[in-house]
């Protein structure tokens, strides 16, 4: 298989599985709302290959390739509709969230230092 068979086999997995479904889950029904999860979907592949002399010999030809890929599903929220609208309600990534408010306090620390001195 050379490298673009390989490349295009790696696109094609990937495209069979990047859907509306993928992003947005089944609605949910309940007392009057319809709730539907959201997600974040990022995908990503690469492939190389490469020919050369195998070795010492130099009648012998070397021919070599390599590919992958990946996936990340993250829950970034839901739409909630109801008879009176829609709204969209985010999940907040607490990890995010935390290092954002560790950050602070070091860059607080910081600036409180400097002024002291």
């Amino acid at each position: 298989m050379n490298a673009t068979d390989m490349l295009q086999r790696i696109s094609e997995s990937f495209g069979s599985t990047a859907s509306v479904k993928s992003v947005f889950g089944e609605p949910i029904r309940a007392d009057g709302r319809t709730v539907v999860p959201i997600a974040k979907i990022a995908y990503g592949f690469g492939g190389g290959a490469g020919t050369g002399r195998a070795g010492a010999n130099p009648d012998r030809q070397g021919e070599g390739g390599g590919g992958g890929g990946g996936v990340r599903a993250v829950p970034a929220g839901a739409l909630e509709i109801t008879d009176h609208g829609t709204r969209f309600i985010p999940f907040i990534d607490v990890r995010s969230v935390s290092l954002a408010f560790a950050a602070g306090m070091v860059l607080g620390r910081l600036t409180l230092a400097r002024r002291r001195s």
